[in-house]
């Protein structure tokens, strides 16, 4: 196990209130390509990036059909969560998550049994649909049936108003109540895993430096180098799906004192 590692196991075993903050990179070993990187979804196709941009995928109906046909065949429609997001799972059953910080879409966590109390989909989740009018809402699926058979861009049920996922689109604000819980999240946390994420695309990725400014320890867990390696204690480039799991394992769980406090379950 290399220097890097070791420091990640002890710093997270030595952890009470960890906030782990994921990207596309934990995904790609479900099958799931990411967006920047060198096989990245917007790297190999720039004209992409238009249906995930809410003016175009309003304003013209070939973005939305394209759209359509990008969510019938998706990856993330058919894939599983991995050993990285199991390892999470870990951490939580520990007493140590603290909570995640998505910017995923593909809604692995959960399907991981990461407990959705504490899993805070910032930019959305691409397995349910929401009409852009009356805000009708329901499974992806149920839409995604209708393409198949034969529609192309699927109007809503209920007004025939323009549908899409329930993710957050270029353009667009994320939520105002789950960026607060992410900052109170920040404010409090003794360790934040940053996994799978370049921390280029904000305000997700300034939730790193200001943890850290309020006395948070950093583990960067990415292929590619990110803009805040310095201010990280430990660094590891390895694949998620192996090294995350590695770092996380063995964790003796932690269980509440008669005050409130946060105490290790001593083995005997």
């Amino acid at each position: 196990m290399s220097d890097a590692m070791k420091t990640a196991r002890n710093l997270v075993a030595d952890s009470r209130r960890v906030l782990a903050v994921t990207g596309a990179g934990l995904s790609t070993a479900s099958g799931i390509p990411d967006f920047r990187g060198p096989q990245g979804r917007w790297t190999q196709d720039p004209e992409a990036e238009k249906i995930s941009t809410l003016s175009y995928y309003l304003h013209d109906e070939g973005v939305r059909r394209k759209a359509w046909q990008a969510r019938l065949t998706s990856p993330a429609r058919t894939a599983h969560p991995n050993p990285g997001h199991r390892a999470l799972v870990d951490v939580e059953r520990s007493g140590r998550l603290a909570g995640i910080v998505t910017q995923n879409t593909d809604g692995l966590h959960l399907a991981a049994g990461s407990d959705p109390a504490i899993v805070f989909e910032v930019h959305g989740n691409a397995r349910r649909w929401r009409c852009e009018d009356c805000g009708a809402e329901g499974p992806m699926d149920e839409m995604l049936a209708r393409v198949e058979a034969g529609d192309p861009d699927p109007r809503c049920p209920v007004c025939g108003g323009i549908t899409r996922a329930t993710v957050i689109l270029f353009e667009e604000q994320l939520p105002a109540d789950l960026l607060d819980a992410a900052i109170t999240l920040a404010e409090h946390a003794d360790l934040v895993l940053a996994i799978g994420t370049s921390l280029t695309v904000h305000p997700v990725a300034g939730l790193v430096p200001y943890a850290v400014g309020h006395g948070a320890r950093l583990v960067i867990l990415n292929a590619e180098e990110t803009p805040y390696d310095h201010l990280a204690t430990a660094i590891i480039r390895g694949p998620i799906a192996e090294t995350l799991p590695e770092i996380t394992s063995g964790l003796t769980p932690l269980e509440p004192d008669l005050s409130g406090h946060i105490l290790l379950i001593e083995e005997v």
